[in-house]
């Protein structure tokens, strides 16, 4: 600031000690012309610039040049208000005196003057053409007591902090407060210093006390100095990091023009040297060495050290790191192929048919053939995984797997875009970096267990990866580029085909894995299970397990379509015995039936088995779970009543219909049946025992119906036969699922007679030669062929069945 500036912001000689102390001094009346002020509070000898606008504010100043050069100014309590009334204008305001005025091209009036005393507004006395007001100028006192000597001195330091912190305050503001006069006037020139709201200035301006000004201000200037020194530590933080970056950037350039010179190689540009060389020797596809090509340019004009040089770095290494054109050397030896499957897995005869196809039409025509999308459904423990590892074995390529189970993300599939921190390409890519190949067989384990959310639906992000027609150029959200599929034999598995959407459904070959007989799990137990398990447990091929011991695992002991409990019971039952030969104990030579009570317990199953003698109102149904085949015995028992039914046994809606059905068709030919007819005084009771396991489907129709019949004409059924078959009100017998798993559940539980729908003779194909000698099927179109079957020619009273109660057992829904 210039020494005019100082002398400005120096002590008025009219504001003398002198005049100060007078303690009689009296405050005065005087008219002036008014300027309220916008957004500006003048405080007392301070100068101040006044900017006028408004006619009568322009007239009020040419007024006041024209007598004495004095107006009031007052700040508005809205600055928006174009006319301000009384009520709208603070009450204290300062005298002004005007020094100078000057008339500026855009119409307003600017005026530059000191502040002489405060000014407490008491009435408007003129509004035109400008308004006068009636003021009181307060006069103020001075108190120079040790106490404020003292205030003033805390204030100065603490104003000197700020002036040295904050850069817009000149130092010679600092050598202006300390010549102010007295507490008052050192608040008002801070005051005016300091960057503050027009309200809190204001609040300043009303504080008539001196020393209670001062002690606001000392507040103020605490507030105002923590502030400005966490702003210096911040700037100083940011100001260290930035030297230290450009430092850093200053030797590395330094280092560069001396490796140069020597003709060296910094460690940047060897970087990039050995990412094209790698490049080129990746084999890529022209699109995806172009964008590989791009992101190298990046590389080279991103300086050394800045985050983006890793995420580049990242996503090239991604690049450089996929096979592209890489494939394994497909083995077309069908003949060993054959061999390798069936040594490895029983039966499963049609997934190994349609691999061998594959492998032949492969070696007949193998560029013009697509990869197979083949779908493994089973239930649990059926060998749909280890299958795939024994074709990617058949085929001599390396098999990946990807379990599908529970993802919810569609990012999962395909990637997440490189604009997210932390991103990576999807399961598909990643998997196919780790196979190494382009032609690997890939498993998509669990393919019914996807689900979705808000984040997208994985499933619709499978039908690209999975559709032959799209798959040869399929988008990774972070890759950018296509990359093709088309050359790997992907291979999904599932438990049941209902989750799956139909979309995806349609682009893959189903392959059914249905539950393993008792026969088949003999075979495994002897040809994989019992070998593996013995060579585990360090028993060296002893001891032996009789068929009846197997068998009576596979019973008493596992309950299930696969054989993955049965291996848990034959691993305990060698650590069992390698126990006793460890400890030096005497061993068994062959595990017999009547030796596994002792190895594990009492039998923790019992399949359902055929009913000891005919019955009436008691016949044989047929169920699957997801265990396989299993009876079902459903019971009818008539009493006296209104004509009402009553179903229990947890029955499903399906079911419940079908006894609906079931009883409309035994009325609807009560007579051609020589059933009772009295209906309306009957009441029926249908219950399927094992009421804790839920029920339902249509194929116990014709059982029950037959059961209701029994009971209605007091005719026994055979105990021998089962029964399997939806039933309509006219009596027809409609084809069923399951047809395999039933069949196999009555041949196990001793019945000699199946009574199943005509139309699945179908699925008879692929039913054991040995059950089909030991059972009677009769296919069956109308009831009217069922009866003869089922029902005896003679009468016979109910009796209770002598069918032990069985154990719990895995509860699943038939």
């Amino acid at each position: 600031m210039s020494r005019r500036r100082a002398q400005l912001l120096a002590p008025n000689k009219d504001d003398s000690p002198e005049r100060l102390s007078t303690p009689e001094q009296s405050n005065t009346i005087h008219i002036f012309p008014l300027v309220p002020a916008r957004d500006t509070v003048v405080f007392p000898r301070l100068i101040s610039p006044i900017t006028a606008g408004r006619e009568r504010s322009v007239r009020a100043i040419e007024e006041a040049m024209l007598r004495d050069q004095k107006v009031v100014v007052f700040a508005q309590r809205d600055p928006e208000l174009q006319e301000p009334g009384m009520d709208d204008l603070y009450t204290i305001g300062a005298v002004l005196s005007i020094g100078r005025m000057l008339r500026m091209p855009d119409g307003t009036t600017s005026v530059l003057g000191q502040g002489e005393a405060r000014a407490r507004l008491l009435e408007i006395v003129q509004t035109d053409p400008f308004v006068k007001v009636r003021v009181e100028e307060i006069a103020e006192t001075r108190d120079d007591s040790v106490e404020t000597q003292a205030l003033c001195r805390m204030a100065l330091a603490q104003f000197e902090k700020i002036v040295r912190l904050n850069s817009n305050l000149p130092e010679e503001v600092y050598v202006a407060a300390m010549n102010a006069a007295g507490a008052g006037a050192l608040a008002d020139l801070i005051a005016s210093s300091l960057n503050l709201e027009l309200a809190k200035r204001q609040e300043i301006l009303e504080t008539l006390d001196g020393i209670e000004r001062l002690n606001l201000i000392s507040r103020l200037l605490a507030n105002e100095l923590q502030v400005l020194e966490l702003q210096s530590q911040i700037h100083n933080q940011v100001q260290e990091e930035v030297d230290k970056n450009q430092r850093e950037y200053y030797l590395r350039e330094q280092m560069r023009v001396i490796q140069h010179e020597l003709g060296e190689m910094d460690a940047q540009a060897r970087e990039v040297h050995d990412l094209r060389a790698k490049i080129a020797a990746a084999e890529m596809p022209e699109e995806a060495r172009a964008k590989a090509e791009h992101e190298l340019e990046r590389i080279q004009q991103t300086p050394f050290g800045s985050p983006e040089l890793g995420i580049i770095r990242t996503y090239l290494d991604w690049l450089i790191q996929l096979p592209w054109k890489h494939a394994s050397k497909d083995n077309l030896d069908i003949a060993a192929a054959a061999k390798l499957l069936d040594e490895q897995h029983y039966g499963l005869k049609r997934a190994k048919e349609r691999i061998l196809e594959y492998m032949a039409v492969r070696k007949l025509a193998a560029s013009k053939m697509s990869s197979p999308v083949l779908c493994f459904v089973g239930p649990p423990g059926t060998g749909k995984t280890s299958m795939g590892r024994s074709i990617a074995q058949a085929l001599g390529r390396n098999f990946v797997r990807v379990s599908l189970g529970g993802i919810r993300d569609e990012a999962e599939i395909r990637g997440h875009r490189r604009t997210y921190i932390g991103a990576m390409p999807g399961r598909i890519i990643q998997t196919i970096k780790r196979a190494k190949a382009v032609n690997p067989v890939f498993m998509l384990d669990e393919i019914d267990k996807v689900g979705a959310d808000f984040r997208g639906d994985p499933s619709s992000a499978l039908l690209e990866v999975l559709d032959p027609e799209q798959n040869n150029a399929f988008s990774d959200h972070y890759l950018e580029v296509p990359y093709d599929l088309s050359k790997i034999v992907f291979i999904t598995t599932a438990n049941l085909l209902d989750p799956i959407p139909p979309a995806l459904l349609d682009r893959m070959e189903v392959i059914e894995f249905p539950g393993y007989i008792e026969e088949e799990k003999l075979a495994i137990a002897k040809q994989f299970i019992i070998p593996r398990q013995l060579e585990q447990h360090g028993l060296a091929g002893k001891p032996k397990f009789s068929d009846a011991a197997l068998r009576g695992l596979i019973r008493d002991y596992s309950y299930e379509a696969g054989v993955r409990n049965l291996e848990r019971e034959i691993a305990q039952v060698c650590r069992k015995i390698a126990r006793h030969v460890a400890e030096g104990k005497p061993t068994p030579a062959t595990v017999t039936k009547e030796s596994l009570n002792k190895y594990l317990g009492p039998a923790k199953f019992i399949y359902g088995m055929k009913e000891d003698q005919d019955q009436i109102g008691v016949a044989t149904g047929l169920a699957v779970t997801g265990a396989g085949g299993d009876t079902m015995a459903i019971e009818v028992t008539l009493m006296p009543g209104k004509g009402s039914l009553l179903l229990t046994g947890q029955l499903g809606d399906v079911m419940q219909e079908s006894a609906q059905a079931a009883l409309s068709y035994a009325r609807t030919n009560a007579k051609q049946l020589a059933l009772r007819s009295d209906f309306d005084k009957l009441d029926i009771h249908i219950h399927v025992p094992e009421g804790a396991i839920p029920k339902d489907g249509p194929s116990a129709g014709i059982t029950i119906a037959t059961a209701l019949i029994s009971a209605l004409s007091q005719r026994a059924i055979h105990k021998d036969v089962g029964f399997t078959g939806e039933i309509t009100l006219r009596g027809r017998v409609l084809p069923i699922g399951g047809v395999r798993e039933k069949i196999l559940a009555a041949h196990r539980a001793g019945l000699k007679t199946l009574i199943m729908p005509k139309k699945n003779k179908k699925d008879l194909v692929d039913l054991p030669r040995k059950v089909q000698r030991n059972l009677n099927l009769v296919l069956v179109e109308n009831m009217d062929e069922v009866l003869p079957v089922a029902l005896t020619g003679k009468n016979a009273a109910p009796k209770t069945a002598r069918r032990p109660k069985p154990a719990p057992r895995v509860a699943a829904a038939r």
